[in-house]
């Protein structure tokens, strides 16, 4: 089926939304953090391990899956759900970003017809089209697919932000002509860069096409904060109350309060599982180092109001120990311990927003996180 988004409640005091969010697999309350799985593997975690961190949807990526196994294995295999033994709901990306970040610029040519470019794996040439994504995404049986668009690098010029604008509309309603999944929902992409006239433009324009919910892009890629908040702002004002917002590759804690309370429902981001592999973890204080020395018979949990299997079993000098003498199980269990000290906080979140409290537990929040922020 395809998703449904029900608005059950709005902060009284900002644009924060608590609602329902119906899956094919289960009902979720939003606002939601979405660890990703861009190999169709959240990396160390297995299934059980996100099931046990309240972990609702989850990301995949169309063009990595594309290139390895391919669309037809895991469609043989009976979808990514299956392939990957993972039964909630499931989110792939539209391999529009990876294409740009990944291919160097004189590998890559974009064009009316999709984007050339050469393979990061083998360097062979290829092309990928906003039907090609979508016809992807169809055989891949996510829950929720992505447009095709173009994520244009910050800063560009105006005259460069409106083509780029102008072209990832006409790649939309070319995706939207071929998605053929019933099962899946579709989600638009809105653009615009740091100019508040293409972001209106934009939002205005994309949900003209009704899609299932909407995206907000082309943030977090090198602008500084307040940008990144304006770019919210242009956009979300268009964007429909009975429809999911989504901010892309949005995870850091104060960015998420940021973005929820402008009115978004849905975040993902790779940044606790990479913080993870470097040795960084999230706790109420603050982020902090697990290399420190400090650390080294520091016989406490990560942080002792987490419920995660890594605080209720292990200390901070045995995690220590775990990544200096570089033992995978280290950075495993930060990776647990990061995904559901952001999963726990939107628990959190949502309760506030429920009590109309949500600048209060905003403003708790930051005042000791970024007291030892560091």
């Amino acid at each position: 089926m395809k998703i449904k988004y029900t608005l059950l409640h709005k902060d009284s005091k900002t644009n924060a939304r608590y609602g329902l969010l119906e899956t094919n697999y289960g009902k979720y309350e939003t606002p939601i953090f979405m660890p990703v799985g861009t190999q169709a593997t959240v990396k160390t975690l297995s299934p059980e391990e996100l099931k046990d961190i309240n972990s609702a949807v989850i990301l995949a990526n169309t063009y990595h899956l594309w290139l390895r196994p391919g669309e037809d294995v895991i469609n043989k295999a009976g979808g990514l759900h299956k392939f990957m033994n993972y039964d909630g709901p499931i989110l792939t990306d539209s391999g529009g970003f990876q294409v740009f970040s990944l291919a160097k610029n004189k590998d890559k040519d974009i064009v009316e017809e999709g984007v050339h470019f050469k393979s990061h794996l083998d360097g062979r040439p290829l092309l990928l089209t906003p039907e090609l994504s979508i016809q992807i995404q169809n055989k891949l049986d996510s829950d929720i697919a992505m447009s095709f668009d173009e994520c244009p690098p910050y800063p560009v010029t105006y005259e460069y932000m409106k083509k780029s604008v102008e072209r990832t509309l006409r790649w939309a309603k070319r995706g939207l002509d071929v998605h053929q999944n019933p099962r899946q929902s579709l989600f638009g992409i809105v653009q615009g860069g740091e100019f508040q006239d293409l972001r209106k433009w934009s939002a205005l324009e994309t949900t003209k096409l009704n899609f299932d919910g909407y995206a907000i892009g082309g943030t977090s890629v090198g602008e500084d904060k307040p940008t990144m908040y304006k770019m919210i702002d242009d956009a979300i004002i268009y964007l429909p109350h009975d429809k999911p917002r989504y901010l892309m590759g949005v995870g850091d804690p104060i960015d998420l309060l940021e973005g929820i309370e402008r009115g978004i429902d849905m975040f993902d981001c790779v940044h606790p599982t990479r913080l993870a592999r470097h040795a960084h973890a999230f706790t109420k204080n603050g982020k902090i180092n697990l290399r420190n020395q400090k650390f080294k018979e520091d016989f406490s949990p990560i942080d002792d109001d987490c419920d995660c299997y890594a605080c209720k079993n292990f200390t901070k000098a045995y995690i220590r120990h775990l990544l200096v003498a570089e033992e995978t199980f280290g950075s495993r269990l930060l990776s647990i311990h990061n995904l559901r000290f952001l999963i726990h906080m939107m628990e959190d979140i949502r309760t506030s927003i429920k009590n109309d409290e949500f600048l209060t537990y905003k403003n708790n929040f930051l005042t000791q996180y970024q007291k030892k922020l560091h």
